[in-house]
Order: C-alpha cells, then sequence, then structure tokens
C-alpha cells in the first residue's frame, strides 16, 4: 500500500545517508502513516483514514467534519 497521508498528502521523500567516510548512498525518509479509524457523525459511521503524525494533529485542530469534507471535495473515496 502507498506510503501517502490521505489529509496531508506526505509522501516519501529521497536523500542520501552520509557515512562516516562521507560515502553518500541512497535512502528513503517514509512519513509516519497509520491507519485510523474516525466515527464522523454527519455521515453516521467510522471511517478508515490512512494518515501521518502531522494529519492526527490537523485532525485534532480542525476536527473530523471538517478533514473528511476537504477529502471528498477532492474525489478521493472514504
Amino acid at each position: 500500500m502507498s506510503q501517502r497521508c490521505q489529509v496531508t498528502g506526505a509522501v516519501p521523500r529521497f536523500g542520501k545517508s552520509v557515512s562516516h567516510s562521507h560515502r553518500r548512498t541512497s535512502r528513503r525518509f517514509d512519513p509516519n502513516v497509520q491507519t485510523k479509524r474516525f466515527f464522523v457523525p454527519s455521515l453516521g459511521r467510522t471511517v478508515r483514514l490512512r494518515v501521518s503524525a502531522r494529519g492526527l494533529r490537523t485532525i485534532d485542530r480542525r476536527g473530523i467534519e471538517a478533514v473528511v469534507a476537504e477529502i471528498r471535495a477532492r474525489g478521493q473515496k472514504i
């Protein structure tokens, strides 16, 4: 499954690991994506979202109703 946050859109980034001898090798920075269930009162059911840690903070700040409305406005299926 893709490592993409449904709230913030966070995706893996790429960079380099630098050793003590300063050799550079490719590496990948993955977002902390978790699958969480939220109860949405307007829908009357729970929804399962793949959210990053920052996405959870966004839901806490703005509320699940506003976040779900934004996701649906983008045309994503929930």
